[in-house]
């Protein structure tokens, strides 16, 4: 009974540690344990090739007026730059790096995020090992992908898209045993997740760089 409750207090010491090193968020807290990333290639599918379609994106309108002037500018400094598109990789980018950053797979994150958003996963990895514990997340649906601010400033765009989505979250001891969450409670998550890239640069994938709390 007392390892159980220790479990449970390391546990809870963890997450709190990930809220301080990834911004404020909404809902439960174990569910989005993943710090600002980095990037969503030019033709943004190009960045996931090969992974699977996000669940659901409400294709209606991806974008919030207060962000047009902002995509204007960017599109015309990028010609190849599509609003649509970038939306689907932004989506993608999405599951890929929660997914990988569940499971602890710091390969799949480097070319995804930025340095401070890629520096804030690895440590947060590394503690959860040392810990002995695993994280056993599903990302069950992505209900909303919408484009809510975006920018140019100079040859640097950031675009930002605010995520509606259900995540069940279960964290594992070593043995595999449940000491938090349920497979079976799945958490509606608001996250808005910031992508940054050079306009003009050879490489035409954008970096995840900012995650915090959507409205």
């Amino acid at each position: 009974m007392v390892g159980i409750v220790l479990l449970a207090m390391v546990a809870a010491f963890l997450a709190m540690r990930l809220y301080a090193v990834l911004g404020k968020r909404t809902g439960h807290e174990q569910t989005f344990v993943a710090p600002p990333a980095e990037p969503l290639a030019r033709p943004a599918t190009q960045m996931i090739e090969g992974q699977p379609a996000a669940s659901t994106i409400v294709a209606d309108s991806p974008v919030e007026a207060s962000a047009a002037a902002g995509l204007r500018a960017i599109a015309a400094a990028d010609g190849g730059f599509d609003a649509p598109r970038f939306v689907e990789g932004a989506t993608a980018a999405y599951r890929m790096i929660l997914e990988a950053y569940w499971r602890g797979d710091v390969d799949t994150l480097k070319p995804l995020t930025g340095e401070h958003v890629f520096d804030a996963f690895s440590h947060a990895i590394e503690e959860r090992k040392a810990a002995g514990f695993a994280l056993d997340n599903r990302l069950v649906t992505i209900d909303k992908a919408i484009i809510s601010a975006a920018m140019l400033e100079g040859r640097q765009a950031e675009i930002t898209v605010r995520f509606d989505a259900d995540i069940a979250a279960v964290t594992r001891d070593t043995n595999g045993k449940v000491v938090a969450g349920s497979l079976d409670d799945a958490v509606p998550t608001h996250d808005a997740w910031t992508f940054a890239r050079e306009v003009r640069a050879g490489d035409p994938n954008w970096l995840l760089i900012d995650t915090d709390e959507s409205a």
